[in-house]
């Protein structure tokens, strides 16, 4: 597990780059579709094997809330997800102290990342030209993905 940086070594650290990013997207989309597929064979077991219409809104609530509870609780548990720590990235809190993101605005970040996907994905490209590295989602939810220097080796 990567250690917590101070506060003031946090801020120093450079944003993310848009492929790091990327790759860390990556990583957390195998281990989402992964616990998607789990919550689809709990709730097949709780309909007694019968399939669940796609339209059904319990199921549907209960895939957002499995997705929205993974990134959500690594963002506020450390600043990580599994695919942020496997990049060496990390979530702070953006308002100049360089702080641990609260449960609210992991919730606010996750919204307004869905909503910087929507228009083909400006708002993650949007990382490329902003002279700060920041998305759409990290200026809306006050938050920044920093890269963490690389672990030194022991011998």
């Amino acid at each position: 597990m990567l250690e917590q940086e101070s506060t003031a070594d946090t801020l120093a650290l450079p944003s993310a780059g848009f492929l790091r990013r990327l790759g860390a997207m990556a990583y957390d989309l195998l281990v989402v579709t992964a616990l998607l597929m789990l919550t689809g064979f709990a709730a097949l077991t709780v309909t007694g094997g019968v399939a669940i219409d796609a339209g059904t809104w319990w199921f549907r609530a209960l895939l957002i809330l499995v997705t929205s509870g993974f990134f959500c609780g690594f963002w506020v548990r450390g600043g990580q997800t599994i695919g942020m720590r496997a990049w060496r990235l990390q979530l702070i809190g953006d308002a100049g102290r360089g702080e641990a993101v609260s449960p609210a605005r992991a919730v606010g970040r996750l919204a307004a990342a869905c909503l910087s996907a929507l228009p083909a994905g400006l708002g993650y490209l949007w990382i490329l030209f902003d002279r700060r590295g920041l998305a759409w989602h990290d200026r809306l939810s006050g938050t920044r993905v920093v890269l963490l220097p690389p672990k030194p080796r022991q011998r």
